[in-house]
């Protein structure tokens, strides 16, 4: 099977207000073979500070095996090369039979720092299945990433995709955590 790139998105939640919606949305994108979660912490950090961390995955056991090959075989390989790949990989599917969570414990983030007291955030590890034919047309055409990113609705508004009004009201909503 084809492993489509991967993403990690990290989401903040000031006033967390969860109604199932965003794994409806997950599951829905899984349904339809865009996306597929690889892993996803949900973490919420009370007004003390301290953190209760919940793991999430729409993996199957066998996928999660095989994507524990892979990412154990990426680690090996950055570690030590081909042979370490071949040591990674099977590392990471033993681990993946076992217990899968690439994205690892709470301790294991930095990022969780950054989290404010009572407030919440989502590490989403996203396969993105419907990008493995580009990415591979591009390959096929001698082609590579150079850089990604989302682009904020302000840089929109000089492309005629967003009015000035639109742009500051998506971007505030987008990055102050306000309810829509």
């Amino acid at each position: 099977m084809a492993v489509g790139p991967v993403q990690l998105i990290v989401l903040g939640f000031p006033h967390p207000d969860f109604h199932g919606e965003i794994i409806a949305e997950l599951e829905r994108l899984r349904a339809s073979d865009t996306v597929r979660v690889v892993d996803a912490l949900a973490v919420y950090k009370d007004d003390a500070g301290d953190v209760e961390v919940v793991h999430l995955s729409n993996l199957s056991r066998d996928e999660a095996i095989e994507m524990g090959s892979i990412i154990g075989g990426l680690i090996g390989l950055g570690e030590d090369g081909e042979e370490g790949m071949v040591a990674g990989a099977a590392a990471g599917a033993e681990r993946a039979a076992e217990d899968f969570s690439p994205l690892g414990e709470a301790d294991d983030w930095d990022i969780l720092e950054d989290v404010p007291n009572g407030s919440a955030a989502a590490l989403i590890l996203l396969e993105h299945h419907w990008a493995v034919p580009l990415r591979d047309a591009i390959m096929r055409a001698g082609g590579y990433r150079i850089s990604d990113g989302f682009i904020s609705p302000l840089d929109l508004v000089e492309a005629g995709l967003h009015t000035a009004e639109e742009a500051a009201e998506l971007h505030a909503l987008a990055t102050s955590g306000a309810p829509a």
